[in-house]
């Protein structure tokens, strides 16, 4: 069964404030919540879409990416995939105590398949997350796209602290329950009808604290460290195109995998050449004489050297003359795309008295009438 669009869902107009787009989840939330209607399949359904439409429409960067591209635009293959923490912080007096044994855990788990995504904190002081992953944008010339080069990358991320390696604690000395939550990782408060649950203050949610914080990374276990990198830029690569380096970004916690290292492309423009995927595209201008009559031409490839073209006698104005294997390498492949020259004829401004009685007498030999018949534009 098809999606329906995330703004009906929430029944706002896509111009809609994070305001209203708050208020319209949290009146489905509540109108449609398990608790109220135990059994209720469709009321769960109901529930279900709604917090997966506000999942969406109430993070920025996934409202931009859905306006953009719709549902591809916040699929999990391109690392937006569904994180229902955000659901749980903005609305936990829907979800913090609403009957139910587990509140948001239970909630979540069977509906989603325990959705607190990768951004979770966990309440378990052994748990590991995984680190961040992280970008960085890089600019080459053109030719160093076509044909490909190394660029050095220096950036700044996170790496396990080689003192207490990584347990955040001075020599071993471990961890004790956090004495504001108990151990729970959450403070509640009762606010007439809900109660309201929040992340513990002092433990940040794990539900225990270092007893003796390491010096050096005061209780983190992580510090900041400055890399540098070589990369390598394949041949054909384009602006927009991403480069990924495994485990080159932020550590993880508790053993936690490492995050990644996101290499973006761009590519400068070149003076005279154009791409279009594989294809380039170049100018060159030829006499009258030459379009006339026909030549043989010399033009610079992407290489730096000359090619030998032949013009051929006739040619019109704009048209294209292609060189086949001339352009652009294809991504991880040895192939390449075609060279097309665009013919410009270049009409003299001024003539001498020879080069203009010439011209005279071409242009009777021509018969040339000074009431053309218009021609239609070429689709």
């Amino acid at each position: 069964m098809a999606k329906r669009d995330y703004y009906e869902v929430l029944g706002v107009q896509k111009d809609a404030t994070l305001d209203q787009i708050k208020k319209a989840y949290h009146k489905l939330a509540i109108a449609n919540h398990p608790d109220t209607h135990p059994g209720d399949k469709a009321a769960e359904e109901r529930f279900k879409e709604a917090t997966e439409a506000y999942e969406v429409l109430g993070d920025e960067k996934k409202r931009s990416a859905y306006d953009q591209f719709g549902f591809a635009g916040i699929d999990g293959a391109n690392g937006m995939g569904h994180d229902y923490s955000n659901v749980y912080r903005d609305f936990s007096d829907i979800f913090g105590g609403r009957g139910g044994s587990g509140g948001f855990e239970d909630i979540f788990s069977s509906f989603f398949g325990g959705g607190m995504g990768t951004g979770s904190r966990s309440r378990e002081s052994g748990d590991s997350s995984s680190g961040a992953s992280l970008r960085y944008d890089v600019t080459i010339a053109f030719k160093d796209a076509i044909f490909g080069t190394k660029v050095d990358i220096a950036y700044a991320h996170q790496v396990s602290c080689e003192i207490c390696h990584g347990t955040g604690s001075e020599s071993g000395s471990g961890t004790k329950v956090c004495p504001t939550c108990g151990g729970s990782g959450q403070v509640r408060r009762n606010s007439g009808f809900f109660s309201i649950a929040s992340t513990c203050p002092t433990c940040n949610g794990s539900g225990r604290v270092i007893d003796h914080p390491c010096s050096e990374c005061h209780g983190t276990g992580v510090k900041r460290k400055q890399t540098k990198v070589k990369v390598t830029i394949p041949a054909g690569v384009d602006t927009g195109n991403r480069i990924t380096l495994r485990g080159m970004g932020d550590c993880g916690t508790n053993g936690g995998d490492t995050g990644d290292l996101y290499v973006y492309i761009n590519v400068q423009p070149d003076k005279y050449f154009v791409r279009e995927g594989n294809d380039l595209y170049l100018q060159i201008p030829i006499s009258m004489t030459q379009a006339a009559l026909g030549a043989d031409i010399e033009v610079p490839s992407i290489e730096g050297q000359t090619i030998k073209v032949t013009v051929p006698s006739g040619i019109q104005n704009g048209k294209m003359l292609r060189v086949r294997g001339q352009g652009a390498t294809k991504l991880n492949s040895s192939d390449r795309g075609d060279l097309y020259i665009k013919v410009l004829t270049v009409v003299p401004k001024h003539l001498g008295m020879k080069a203009k009685k010439l011209m005279q007498d071409l242009s009777e030999s021509m018969g040339e009438i000074s009431n053309p018949t218009p021609v239609p534009f070429e689709e």
